[in-house]
């Protein structure tokens, strides 16, 4: 018998139909909404109350974006887990999913996601992994990425404590490969490979993986423009 405890997500849209629809599917799937947010102070204090597993928090909301919600619910100093964040937008490349991947997010979705995916979703980012759709997040880091950004300076002084094999996982975790790509592109095991990843994340003092594919472009490790890698 499973003894997980259940999945507790804020839902955080100032759309009530939004909000309302998001609620229905989620539980339908057995998974507890255990508040909902119309703005972004609302979601701080809802998060701050609940310590839900994930946030689907929506970008563009009044009194506080989504952006700043974000970077407030991860810098909370009371919190002993941080609860996950998903992005919610109705754009696949949008300068502010960007931001709020650099601050932390764990990634995003298109409010126009299929239930199944939703669902499927929420679950990814409670185990830990960064919901990234390869092609997007891809094209998005690259218009967006900054060498020269001030979050770059951190990590850029931590790769030298990378080995090869760690710099070599991190960019073609940023060219979009999966754990299983990786696995095989590099004759690893999965489990190896999500060891190195753990590894570059507490070296780095990154998130997941979200971050680690901004921190891949901005310090350079990767070329804006590069190549995408074949699995």
């Amino acid at each position: 018998m499973s003894t997980q405890q259940p999945l507790r997500v804020v839902v955080a849209d100032d759309q009530a139909l939004v909000r309302t629809g998001f609620r229905l599917i989620l539980e339908s799937e057995g998974i507890e909404v255990v508040a909902e947010a119309e703005d972004g102070e609302q979601a701080v204090s809802a998060v701050r109350r609940t310590r839900p597993d994930v946030v689907l928090m929506d970008i563009r909301m009044p009194v506080l974006d989504g952006l700043e919600a974000t970077r407030r619910i991860l810098g909370d100093p009371a919190a002993d887990r941080p609860s996950r964040i998903i992005m919610l937008t109705t754009f696949d490349l949008d300068h502010y999913v960007y931001a709020a991947m650099a601050a932390g997010a764990s990634g995003f979705l298109l409010k126009d996601v299929t239930p199944e995916h939703l669902a499927a979703a929420v679950r990814l980012v409670r185990t830990g992994d960064a919901l990234l759709a390869p092609a997007i997040t891809r094209r998005l880091v690259e218009r967006f990425a900054r060498p020269d950004a001030p979050t770059a300076a951190a990590p850029h002084r931590e790769l030298g404590t990378l080995t090869p094999r760690e710099l070599e996982v991190m960019a073609l975790l940023a060219r979009g490969l999966s754990n299983a790509e990786l696995a095989a592109r590099l004759q690893l095991s999965e489990a190896t490979v999500k060891t190195h990843v753990a590894r570059i994340l507490g070296k780095l003092g990154l998130r997941d993986r979200a971050q680690v594919v901004v921190a891949a472009y901005e310090t350079g490790l990767v070329a804006v423009g590069a190549a995408p890698e074949a699995p």
